[in-house]
């Protein structure tokens, strides 16, 4: 794998685009018609020179630097880039000299305005200081690590990197994988509180001051304490504000001060460079160093949310002035890696002057790095200029427009509200409004349904009635649960007798459980004890991704066995018989909710996940590019619903096909007015216009069930079933 990240440019704009050689020219043709809407084979790619890049080897011999023309405007085109480009070079020259005269007035602001309050500044951060060296305790540590599902967290991790087709991670790659499962799991293990139940009665309070802290409290650095008393009972219940992580590792709740905290040590309990950030404007929460980034990742446990530090300027709409960035060995101002108004921040930075801060802070940094080698220090001083030297280039770089990130989640609505960071939950999410071709890695699906077919079969042959097929389906279903409870990398399981005709009829049939075995990475061997064991046949972490598929359509076989009329060889049919399911395609789509919303969470096979597009209810699309551009006939498709509000659902949508990949489009199946009664439900559909061959194919939804009580849509799953070749 070759990542390359490549700078193109088309019209006015420049889109940075990342790109994976493995993926191959047609991927990133793809790329670029989900930025530029040029159709890939009316794409025009220049190279240093004009030269034309036209595969693979053309583009690793030129720079990363492209331009992007259409073939019917060509020349039209190269002209109005020209002219363009000139116009935007003054244009930047002139937003540079606004910028810096902006800064200027405001230095010069703040030298009249400053309170020079270098003592309080100072003590406000060192306690933070003296905070974060509590992270390098050992005991702290390892007690923290004691709190935490190492092995679901490792197996959740290498599922995220196999769901995206990377069975054979890098150390680096897990270390960030897993990461990104710490911080989610802390979200969801972690409390968040507003006013504490009644310790008494359990009810709700109401806030009654500040109390002073005992010495149990004093004992873990509380030295704030609220009080609050119970609506019913009346009850003092006491909210210690503890300081040290360590307790926190107990009571597991708190406000932000709290979260980030703890969160901070468990990065540091697992080997993370880390360092608590610091807001003066009443927030906190932490960076972790990316190895495979190459520099600091914002992490914000409270919200869950990561790499994203314009979150709190462009979601919550902070007026931010001062972040500091704290850790064992320095303290840096990172405000500007989280601001895009620079000059204005910097009229708000009226506590102290800039020469006193950056003194302040050299101070501490020197302080903390003196019992360290020459060279240690050394490289931490060159970590810290390519740092500086990063932030200068992102502050000056274009806000993406089409990233919509989200306003506070944390704390209560009116808390929220009060502190204008607020925002409706319609809009409240991190979302893109301009997506990345993405592959779907579903060849395990596909795998599966097939895999139903000689277990049908056989179940018509031995099962005298559905109520026996469905519980020889179930005592499978109930061998993959125990198996799915072992630990992942050593799954291993005795298949048990059951005492009952349906038992019996599973054991004659057992074999015909091969291939399904098969396409969950596992295997039946003899046992030590005679008995018939089902292990793992290759990696681990392929029957981990395949096995919530397997479940989810065990559930589906067994619904479809119960409509059936009767279960005979005519039951052998779509859509109880899904086969030539199509897979590995290329997904682009009108927009998607980040991380978790993603278009190819529409063809994973899963009820855990679903296509979310925020502004898809007014209309939205999906196109789906068959793997290797082959022409198939599309017969049928079938949807289902996802986990929560039917008003996104899916109502009116138009299906078509593409013979060339998207520049025209041929009507094959329309919808309209259709409900689903209840969430996980399948609705499958026969395409009403077959015999057309496609290499691509478009849903355009037109409309969702109540476009008054909602802005989204969302699909639970969508599959698509090609006629047999």
């Amino acid at each position: 794998m070759v990542a390359r990240r490549l700078a193109v440019s088309h019209n006015d704009d420049t889109f940075d685009v990342d790109y994976d050689t493995d993926d191959g020219f047609e991927v990133l043709k793809y790329q670029l018609f989900s930025l530029t809407s040029v159709p890939p084979d009316q794409q025009k790619i220049l190279g240093r020179d004009d030269q034309i890049v036209s595969d693979e080897s053309d583009l690793a011999s030129i720079s990363d630097k492209l331009r992007l023309v259409s073939i019917d405007e060509v020349e039209e085109e190269i002209v109005a880039e020209e002219k363009e480009k000139l116009e935007n070079l003054a244009m930047s020259d002139e937003e540079l000299a606004r910028l810096i005269q902006a800064e200027e007035e405001a230095l010069m602001m703040q030298h009249f305005v400053s309170r020079e309050s270098k003592e309080q500044v100072e003590q406000r951060i060192q306690q933070y200081v003296n905070q974060v060296q509590m992270y390098e305790d050992p005991h702290r540590q390892e007690m923290a690590r004691k709190t935490v599902p190492v092995d679901k967290l490792e197996e959740k991790a290498l599922i995220s990197l196999g769901r995206e087709g990377n069975y054979k991670p890098t150390k680096v790659e897990q270390d960030n994988a897993f990461l990104l499962q710490l911080l989610f799991w802390f979200k969801q293990s972690f409390r968040w509180v507003n006013s504490p139940p009644c310790d008494s009665c359990g009810n709700d309070t109401r806030s009654q001051g500040m109390g002073v802290a005992n010495s149990s409290e004093t004992l873990y650095g509380a030295s704030r304490v609220e009080l609050f008393r119970c609506n019913s009972c009346s009850n003092i219940t006491r909210f210690p504000r503890y300081d040290d992580p360590l307790k926190l590792l107990e009571t597991r709740k708190g406000r932000c001060g709290e979260w980030a905290n703890c969160f901070t040590l468990y990065c540091r309990a697992f080997g993370y460079d880390s360092r608590l950030i610091l807001d003066f404007t009443d927030h906190v929460w932490t960076e972790c160093f990316s190895p495979s980034l190459g520099r600091w990742m914002h992490l914000d446990p409270c919200e869950g949310i990561y790499d994203n530090p314009l979150l709190y300027e462009k979601g919550w709409k902070k007026s931010l002035n001062y972040v500091f960035a704290i850790a064992k060995d320095g303290v840096h101002d990172v405000t500007k890696r989280y601001t895009r108004k620079w000059p204005e921040v910097l009229s708000q930075r009226n506590i102290i002057s800039e020469p006193s801060l950056a003194a302040v802070l050299s101070d501490i940094t020197r302080e903390l790095r003196k019992t360290l080698s020459a060279e240690v220090i050394s490289a931490l001083e060159e970590r810290d200029r390519i740092e500086k030297n990063v932030i200068e280039q992102e502050l000056h770089r274009k806000d993406d427009s089409s990233v919509s990130l989200p306003g506070r989640l944390s704390g209560d609505k009116e808390w929220r509200i009060a502190r204008s960071e607020f925002v409706s939950a319609e809009k409240n999410s991190l979302s893109s409004s301009s997506c990345p071709v993405r592959k779907c890695i579903d060849d395990h699906v596909t795998n599966i349904y097939s895999a139903f077919s000689p277990v049908l079969s056989k179940l018509i042959e031995y099962s005298p009635s559905k109520k026996a097929a469905a519980e020889i389906l179930e005592i499978f279903r109930k061998i993959l649960v125990d198996l799915k409870n072992s630990p992942f990398r050593t799954r291993r399981i005795s298949v048990k007798s059951v005492s009952s005709s349906s038992g019996d009829i599973f054991s004659k049939m057992l074999a015909s459980f091969d291939q399904l075995l098969n396409a969950l990475s596992l295997k039946s061997e003899l046992g030590v004890n005679g008995s018939i064991d089902i292990c793992l046949a290759s990696d681990p972490v392929k029957t981990s991704v395949a096995l919530p598929v397997m479940f989810h359509a065990l559930d589906d076989v067994i619904y479809n066995i119960g409509q059936c009329a009767r279960l005979d060889s005519r039951s052998l049919s779509w859509p109880l018989l899904k086969l030539n399911r199509l897979c590995s395609g290329l997904v682009l789509a009108s927009g998607e909710e980040l991380p978790f919303g993603v278009a190819t969470c529409a063809f994973d096979g899963t009820r855990m996940s679903k296509w979310e597009e925020p502004n898809g209810a007014a209309g939205c699309w999906i196109i789906y590019q068959v793997a290797d551009n082959r022409m198939v006939e599309l017969v049928a498709y079938e949807f289902m619903s996802a986990n929560d509000a039917p008003e996104r659902d899916p109502k009116d949508w138009v299906l078509e096909g593409s013979e060339n990949g998207g520049s025209s489009w041929h009507l094959l199946d329309k919808q309209t007015s259709q409900m689903f009664d209840k969430r996980f439900q399948r609705k499958a559909f026969t395409v009403s216009s077959p015999g057309y061959l496609s290499n691509a194919f478009r849903f355009r939804f037109l409309a969702v069930r109540d476009k008054n009580a909602t802005s989204r849509f969302q699909i639970g799953s969508i599959d698509l079933f090609a006629g047999s070749s």
